[in-house]
């Protein structure tokens, strides 16, 4: 995030914090910081002159114009950088979530899905409003890992030969899938307890039947949670900056392609869409992220319908009944009753 870091604020950040905490500001007068300092003879102007420039990345860099040394918090502040970071996670997330899910709503996902006798009165407005309330707080619990690796405490790495070599630049991709799909899948699973699942996991268990708009939509604390694994492997295994970028983006593409209703990947190894479709239709079945492999090991591997992957049977009546009573058996077992509000029920009130 140190290269992501020096973008904003090249950009953005130098600017905001030059004009709103100029160096000649009295604003922190009683900040402990500017104690410290002034009880050594420091002034505020030497405090932002102290920031040296150095480069996060040698492939690309974003030199500071002046506005970088005009301000009480310099870049190198642990204040500034944990606020900035902050401000990028909930700005970078919501991005990714509205175009990503747009694009999927648009172009990929069955609208068919609307008549669906287990779709919500209002859901995507529902999914939306989840997601918006969840992000900005998961995003308070995401700013210490950032933080930490802009800091210099991960085994992230820039150039090739700061790692374990060009064999890992390809090596670590399929690792870090393993790595995450493997907790991932144990998170989710326990997120599945009884004493848990009402209390964090039951707000993403509320659309039984998704549309890419509820990728995102969870209790703050159970989408923090599954995606602790992607930010604790740079502290475990080395991982190239540009390649963490990457993969933080592509899993955030990914969380919204399974939730699409899309049923391409007919695959025993990927966990697609249809078989996160069978998650969320009857809930303690296929906890994995990308892969089948931990559900069968750990015997909650179900194989999606074969009419999901049929159009003339995907849609049809019998399939959509044959689901909701299972669902609906299902419901009563893990939540003792049904809450949910139904669309096609809604309009038989009406």
């Amino acid at each position: 995030m140190d290269v992501v870091l020096e973008a904003f604020d090249r950009y953005l950040f130098d600017y905001v914090y030059a004009t709103v905490l100029p160096a000649n500001s009295n604003f922190f007068q009683y900040d402990l910081l500017k104690d410290s300092y002034l009880a050594s003879n420091a002034t505020l102007d030497s405090i932002a002159s102290n920031y040296r420039y150095t480069p996060a990345s040698q492939y690309v860099s974003f030199p500071p114009t002046q506005y970088a040394y005009q301000s009480q918090w310099a870049r190198d502040n642990i204040y500034r950088q944990a606020f900035s970071l902050y401000i990028i996670t909930t700005l970078f997330g919501t991005l990714v979530y509205f175009l990503f899910a747009t694009l999927s709503y648009f172009l990929v996902f069955d609208h068919a899905t609307f008549n669906h006798p287990k779709y919500l009165k209002n859901q995507i407005s529902l999914e939306i409003r989840q997601t918006l309330t969840s992000l900005p707080l998961m995003a308070i619990f995401t700013v210490p890992f950032f933080l930490l690796e802009v800091q210099g405490y991960s085994k992230m790495y820039d150039l090739t030969s700061e790692g374990p070599g060009w064999w890992y630049n390809i090596l670590q991709f399929p690792l870090f899938l393993c790595f995450t799909d493997f907790c991932i899948y144990w998170i989710h699973r326990g997120l599945h307890h009884p004493m848990i699942y009402k209390k964090l996991h039951k707000p993403h268990h509320k659309w039984i039947m998704p549309t890419p708009f509820a990728s995102h939509a969870f209790h703050p604390l159970d989408g923090y949670a599954q995606s602790v694994p992607y930010h604790v492997f740079p502290f475990i295994f080395p991982l190239q900056k540009f390649a963490y970028v990457l993969l933080f983006v592509w899993i955030n593409i990914w969380t919204v392609l399974i939730h699409d209703g899309e049923y391409v990947a007919n695959s025993p190894i990927i966990n697609g869409a249809a078989c996160h479709t069978m998650h969320h239709l009857y809930f303690n079945y296929n906890y994995g992220q990308f892969t089948t492999l931990w559900d069968r090991l750990g015997g909650s591997y179900r194989k999606p319908n074969e009419e999901l992957f049929r159009r003339e049977t995907k849609m049809g009546k019998g399939e959509w009944e044959r689901q909701s009573r299972e669902m609906e058996m299902m419901v009563r077992e893990v939540e003792g009753g049904d809450d949910r509000t139904y669309l096609p029920e809604a309009k038989k009130e009406q």
